[in-house]
């Protein structure tokens, strides 16, 4: 008795086995390829769709505006010179007009001087340099400048030389000669001095003129005040900061022409050590050429 072979019994049981086994792994396959491509296919879906998103709340979003910071304008200040000339009455305006003169005219005066005595220092070296090296006195005056003090100088000693006769002839013509000479320098001193009036006047009399204005502005604002019957601080300050506007203005031209007074003064004293200098040398050369001459022979 042959046994019954257990091959083909395997065989199916296996096959089985395998297909069972394919079944079951073709659904999870499946599953899992079409997860992978639904992820594919939603990654972009998702990136596009964020995009959008982001792209649209961006557009249709409002742009967000900002307040704008305006520089507050300067208010239009109700004080001042020019409140001071409207409101102030006819002898505030005249005070203010008379500090006005009294400015210009300094200012005038100071700037003046300054170049006619510039001018004056020029011709002091221009009669240092070509007067004494001439022949004779009257050559040396005709090198001058014309309108030259030194050349004034000069000719005032000729004439004085040259009319020495009469009444005159019985003083001695040294002293004759020097008396001309003092004269002439006096003279030109009394030019360089020109002006200089008009600086301690204004100098002098600026601050008061200024102080009247800020008292006669005071009662005026006071008597509106109480005419008004409000006593408040911006009621009082404005009249009576503009009355003491004119105190200022009156040290403001005081000051100017007190200055310009002392440095005149200084400078015209300089310029005058050398005019007579000048006049002293100019006088020893004339006696020395007097007493050369021959009494038909011309001084000069």
């Amino acid at each position: 008795m042959t046994m019954p072979s257990h091959r083909p019994f395997l065989s199916r049981l296996l096959s089985r086995a395998m297909l069972a086994a394919c079944l079951l792994a073709s659904p999870l396959a499946y599953s899992q390829g079409a997860q992978g491509t639904q992820g594919a296919q939603s990654a972009p879906s998702a990136a596009s769709s964020s995009a959008t998103a982001s792209a649209e709340p961006a557009a249709s979003r409002p742009t967000p505006v900002l307040p704008q910071i305006k520089s507050p304008e300067a208010a239009a200040n109700p004080y001042g010179l020019r409140a001071l000339w409207q409101q102030g009455d006819w002898v505030a305006r005249i005070t203010l007009l008379i500090l006005v003169i009294m400015s210009l005219g300094s200012w005038y005066v100071l700037v003046a001087k300054l170049i006619a005595q510039s001018r004056m220092g020029g011709q002091g070296k221009a009669a240092n340099q070509n007067f004494w090296k001439a022949d004779t006195v009257r050559q040396g005056a005709e090198r001058l400048q014309p309108a030259s003090p030194y050349r004034f100088i000069a000719e005032s000693a000729l004439e004085a030389t040259r009319k020495h006769d009469g009444l005159i002839g019985q003083v001695d013509l040294n002293t004759w000669t020097a008396q001309s000479i003092e004269r002439a320098v006096a003279t030109v001193h009394g030019r360089t001095q020109e002006g200089l009036a008009v600086l301690a006047t204004v100098g002098s009399t600026a601050p008061f003129v200024g102080l009247f204005g800020t008292v006669w502005g005071i009662y005026n604002a006071l008597v509106k005040i109480g005419a008004s019957g409000q006593a408040s601080i911006d009621k009082v300050a404005g009249p009576v900061g503009e009355a003491l506007i004119m105190t200022a203005l009156g040290l403001a031209v005081a000051v100017p022409a007190v200055l310009g007074y002392n440095w005149l003064v200084r400078r015209n004293k300089v310029a005058m050590d050398t005019v007579r200098g000048f006049g002293s040398d100019l006088h020893t050369v004339l006696l020395a050429a007097n007493a050369k001459r021959s009494p038909a022979q011309d001084p000069v």
